[in-house]
């Protein structure tokens, strides 16, 4: 993600949903300011792939749609918006034909880091990812090593926070009863030395 386009110019909600879809590149939008997405590298798009591939196979015929990074999610009253990696939403609301360009109950998010996205991702993005009540899972995943940090919502609203960094770790999301390991998450993903 690049700087803002234009330091303390407001954007308003309804300017930046008519503008995204005429816009040659995607952007993200935090409470006014517009963040142009810069693009990914291999490894972040292969291990994106994997995982949406085996959770959209895992919920075949369920109520729960698999998205990848095209689509949108709105976070409060149009105080933000993301592109996620990967996102599940079961909600049948988010299935109405007014959803069809965001959605605003994803029960599962998936952000894979880069080093330009990496702080915001951990920090400012899982703040207000937070703040969505249907959300009950939130994983990121390195792209440079076997690394996955999951995230899981408690009943008293507190999160708590599971890591993996062994090939043979198994990744469970337990919101939709899926299993993983990481060798199949990473399935293609070549590591280059920093």
């Amino acid at each position: 993600m690049s700087q803002a386009l234009a330091k303390n110019l407001y954007i308003s909600p309804q300017e930046y949903l008519e503008g995204e879809p005429l816009a040659e590149t995607k952007h993200e939008y935090i409470d006014g300011e517009v963040y142009a997405m810069a693009g990914a590298s291999d490894a972040h798009t292969t291990v994106a792939l994997n995982a949406a591939s085996a959770l959209k196979i895992h919920l075949r015929g369920s109520p729960c749609r698999t998205y990848i990074s095209d689509m949108k999610v709105r976070i409060g009253e149009d105080n933000a918006f993301f592109y996620p990696d990967v996102m599940i939403c079961c909600e049948p609301s988010d299935q109405e034909e007014e959803q069809n360009y965001l959605k605003k109950s994803p029960k599962i998010i998936i952000e894979v880091l880069s080093p330009s996205t990496e702080n915001k991702d951990r920090g400012e993005k899982f703040i207000l990812y937070r703040q969505l009540s249907s959300l009950e899972e939130y994983i990121l995943i390195d792209p440079r090593k076997y690394y996955v940090e999951h995230y899981k919502r408690l009943e008293n609203d507190q999160w708590i926070l599971s890591s993996y960094d062994n090939a043979e770790s198994e990744l469970i999301f337990s919101s939709i009863n899926f299993k993983c390991s990481l060798v199949d998450l990473y399935e293609d993903v070549v590591f280059v030395d920093s």
